[in-house]
């Protein structure tokens, strides 16, 4: 059983310790979005690092994660709840030889109750992490059911009543901009924008999760990512995209970039996910990135090494 959390110094450090490098002001939204007991709305683009986010988070409390994978069409059995009908239809044939044993409101208890993702953290017998990941994928409609949720940490069962948490979840939203929610969604919300990590810190990153690569490799490798970052691609590589191409380059035994950019271009599969992106960047363009890079260097300050530490 891990000890509760009891600063934000210690919740950094357990983060750490889980494999996110998370900033000062990250930091802090996550303590008061847990202290306050208020849902907390990470926004940024696709490959930041929201969800891997709220899975360090579970870790460094300790706490089961609970996903609701939001999408178009998401109802409420999907997240809430549903009736176990199967169940509930071998109840009556169990007792069909017993005519009046058997009572319809005997049939919707809790006993036939099958839990989704919300009823999972409303009715965890211990504190949990609570991760709506994608918010913006799913309709209005269902904003409106979780503000239920999120106001008073209950759902209504028609059947049985309301039924209450019986610890608050920490709750995390995710979300992508594929559509812009409500505001009343986000009045209950604390709220933090995820953007790219810096060099320096995703360098930090990277070596905390991929501690067998090579330091100058790690750091050309990122640097490279940040480079692309700034062309003009229909997927920008996030950081996962980063941890995957390290990975690959260690694992063919690449101690640093190559001079060929002839060897390279089997591994950027690993960063390019769409065909245009992989044609525009050819043998030719990867070569004036690395030039470019290793022209200006792969300066990292002391100020900055310090601040992704």
């Amino acid at each position: 059983m891990v000890e509760p959390l009891t600063s934000e110094t210690e919740l950094r450090a357990r983060l750490h310790q889980a494999g996110y490098i998370a900033d000062d002001g990250l930091v802090t939204t996550l303590w008061l979005s847990d202290q306050l007991q208020r849902p907390l709305l990470v926004e940024g683009d696709a490959g930041v690092g929201k969800t891997a986010l709220a899975l360090a988070l579970a870790r460094a409390g300790g706490r089961q994660l609970i996903r609701l994978q939001c999408h178009e069409g998401l109802d409420l059995s999907q997240a809430a709840y549903e009736w176990n009908y199967g169940r509930q239809l071998l109840a009556i044939r169990v007792h069909e030889s017993e005519p009046g044993t058997v009572r319809e409101a005997d049939l919707f208890t809790r006993h036939y109750l099958l839990d989704r993702p919300l009823l999972q953290a409303i009715s965890s017998p211990e504190p949990c992490v609570l991760l709506i990941d994608e918010i913006d994928r799913a309709d209005e409609a269902f904003e409106a059911f979780l503000l239920e949720v999120m106001a008073d940490y209950q759902i209504t069962v028609p059947e049985l009543g309301t039924l209450r948490a019986t610890h608050v979840p920490q709750v995390m939203l995710t979300s992508n901009g594929t559509r812009e929610l409500s505001d009343a969604l986000r009045r209950r919300c604390l709220y933090h924008w995820l953007d790219y990590p810096t060099l320096a810190r995703e360098i930090a990153i990277v070596r905390a999760s991929v501690p067998q690569a090579e330091s100058q490799l790690v750091e050309q490798a990122t640097a490279f990512v940040q480079r692309l970052r700034r062309e003009d691609l229909d997927k920008t590589p996030g950081v996962a995209e980063t941890l995957d191409w390290v990975r690959a380059l260690h694992s063919l035994r690449f101690k640093a970039l190559p001079d060929d950019p002839f060897a390279l271009l089997p591994t950027l599969g690993c960063l390019l996910k769409t065909r245009d992106d992989l044609y525009q960047l050819g043998a030719p363009r990867v070569l004036q990135l690395i030039e470019r890079q290793r022209s200006e260097g792969v300066a990292t300050s002391p100020t900055a090494k310090a601040e992704a530490l």
